[in-house]
């Protein structure tokens, strides 16, 4: 099932996709159908508070093709960094481009929802661990960046810059994670394509590294990382990250505020 969180009415609400409409589920309203033009599109956390903090924890060249892009050997052990809430928004919403950025670029990737608290996880159960699925565009500011492998603040923690959804996807839909294809388009024309199956550490794999010392907690993200084929998004462009059988993200890039 795919589920999504959207305002509409005023209000927010939980709905899932019931045969190319959004059906809601907020019991004043439950069984009514809108259209996909008809909402605002939230980060995909079903049945999970809006605003609840949580923990964002993001890849750094897990995808072997993506290394070789950069003229790096792929990492021994996963190279990770955190990401804060406000860095997140919806389906169709905007990013902000800085001013006098030179290279600002998309990253599509899968993103892993936990479903229940992860401590100490064998990879052999990592999947039981797993609520969903969800597609993120974690933006990078090459500008900012001063190591390849530890990216820091300014690169990837910025507000509105790591778009999530549409839809939130039940891992039991899902038959095989590390095997789905991923697709970038920028303007309608094709920029970018992968498949996690190229990931360097796999989704289990992932869960039993940060679960080892951390505790994973339900709402939690895991951001898996991109394939190569990144390009510069100036301001007025329409990006949309797919992720087969998870959803097409939609997003554009503009101007600070004046």
């Amino acid at each position: 099932m795919k589920h999504a969180r959207i305002a509409w009415a005023g209000a927010v609400h939980h709905a899932i996709e019931r045969d190319g409409k959004l059906e809601l589920q907020t019991p004043a309203f439950k069984g009514r159908l809108l259209n996909f033009d008809a909402v605002g599109w939230l980060p995909p956390l079903a049945d999970m508070p809006l605003h609840r903090p949580r923990t964002v924890l993001a890849l750094a060249i897990n995808y072997a093709d993506h290394a070789r892009e950069l003229a790096f050997k792929p990492p021994e052990e996963p190279l990770a960094f955190a990401k804060g809430a406000a860095s997140l928004i919806g389906h169709q919403a905007f990013t902000v481009r800085p001013d006098s950025v030179q290279n600002m670029h998309y990253e599509c990737e899968l993103a892993v929802v936990i479903g229940r608290e992860a401590k100490h996880v064998r990879k052999g159960d990592a999947y039981d661990f797993v609520r969903g699925y969800t597609v993120a565009n974690d933006y990078a500011i090459r500008d900012y960046l001063e190591n390849w492998y530890r990216p820091n603040l300014r690169v990837k923690n910025r507000d509105t810059c790591t778009p999530i959804g549409p839809w939130l996807v039940d891992a039991a839909d899902v038959a095989d994670p590390m095997n789905l294809k991923l697709r970038t388009t920028v303007n309608g024309q094709v920029t970018q394509q992968g498949s996690t199956a190229d990931m360097v550490f796999d989704v289990p794999t992932l869960i039993e590294y940060f679960s080892s010392f951390m505790t994973l907690y339900p709402g939690d993200l895991i951001l898996t990382g991109t394939p190569d084929g990144v390009v510069d998004c100036p301001v007025g462009s329409a990006v949309v990250t797919e992720v087969e059988g998870i959803g097409a993200l939609t997003n554009t890039i503009v101007a600070p505020a004046r």
